[in-house]
């Protein structure tokens, strides 16, 4: 769970001098439908996601001014037509602005397209401290879209889970992105967008497993994965959804961990319904 560039530097540059930034227009929303899932045997090796199968994945993009060129950066979902929820850590950086950001979506190839959103406004969440990333908690951003997206078969809002919702330890859920698939190890090409499932973990197991290491899970923080299965370097700001009740709910964002699919750790993610009320201040939500 990690932050930072996707891929090699020189894949970057040579994709990135091709793409031209556009907006999308507008759109009568879709509600996100559920669809057959498939077990997987490997989770930071991950599985090929389908076009439309999380039409809700999004990329973010960060300049490099000193290198001049457009960095994939880190996940995110679309949470409304102009909102992207990620991880505080992903847009919290000095001398970095709005402009210097940008969002693609229904894209599982993002180095295939040249359509991005502009980004007009980032809101990361008060409590979070830059010093201590996503182990401080407040790991949670929001991105305004300069224009709203249009939606489609590929591009649909994920619902979020409401205050209170608590997914039973064991509960099998699903986390995406484009993150190294071992430790140090880059996704190869065609950089499709990765599938995997994760258990969730007892909030105590998981307080246990971090305490071994002096850090600490706090009430804003949930925990999923087991051994071979979980998020890493890249996928940051993603989305953990469950499906629940015939719907996808967004219950958790990829924030940090110890190693990559560890046997002895957990991934920890931001816990959705504890920031619920917080995202409503500045995203309409549907019911």
């Amino acid at each position: 769970m990690a932050q930072g560039a996707l891929l090699p530097l020189e894949v970057q540059m040579l994709w990135l001098l091709l793409l031209t930034l556009v907006c999308l227009g507008a759109s009568v929303p879709m509600t996100p439908a559920l669809g057959p899932e498939t077990e997987l045997v490997d989770i930071v090796g991950g599985h090929d996601a389908s076009a439309g199968k999380w039409p809700w994945q999004v990329s973010l993009w960060a300049y490099s001014g000193q290198d001049d060129y457009w960095m994939l950066k880190c996940g995110g979902s679309l949470i409304h037509r102009e909102w992207v929820l990620t991880a505080a850590h992903c847009v919290f950086q000095k001398r970095l602005e709005p402009r210097h950001f940008r969002v693609q979506v229904g894209q599982v190839r993002p180095f295939e397209s040249n359509v991005f959103q502009k980004v007009i406004e980032i809101v990361p969440h008060p409590n979070y401290n830059p010093a201590r990333r996503g182990e401080g908690g407040g790991d949670v951003a929001l991105v305004k879209l300069a224009a709203p997206v249009v939606l489609s078969d590929r591009v649909k809002l994920v619902a979020l889970s409401h205050p209170g919702f608590s997914v039973p330890a064991g509960t099998k859920c699903w986390v995406t992105g484009w993150g190294d698939i071992k430790f140090n190890v880059h996704l190869p090409e065609p950089y499709q967008l990765q599938e995997v499932a994760v258990p969730i973990v007892d909030d105590l197991v998981c307080s246990q497993q971090y305490s071994k290491v002096g850090k600490a899970i706090l009430k804003d923080m949930l925990c999923a994965g087991s051994s071979g299965r979980d998020t890493c370097q890249g996928d940051s700001g993603g989305p953990l959804v469950c499906s629940w009740k015939g719907s996808w709910l967004q219950v958790g964002v990829v924030s940090w961990g110890e190693g990559c699919g560890s046997p002895a750790f957990a991934g920890v993610y931001a816990r959705v319904p504890y920031y619920h009320h917080w995202i409503g201040r500045y995203v309409p939500l549907s019911p």
